[in-house]
């Protein structure tokens, strides 16, 4: 099962602007695997969203599922 993860904002300065990963139940595992690869992003603030709904708690990932993390931004 892939999953295709997009990355904004200063995100992409530890792991680049898109990833895809592969056998990803949850989103707890993803967060788990992504520390594993990039430490440095223990050290930032983020939200996910699953197919475009930002989530609070664990979710659970089907194939081809799309993941973002976003940053805290402002503006206007």
């Amino acid at each position: 099962m892939k999953i295709n993860i997009i990355i904004f904002g200063q995100l992409c300065e530890v792991l680049g602007e898109k990833l895809v990963m592969d056998n990803i139940a949850d989103t707890e595992s993803l967060q788990q695997e992504l520390y594993k690869k990039f430490p440095a992003l223990v050290n930032y603030k983020y939200v996910m969203a699953v197919n475009k709904k930002q989530i609070t708690s664990n979710t659970v990932l089907n194939e081809e599922a799309v993941v973002a993390l976003l940053p805290p931004f402002s503006g206007g």
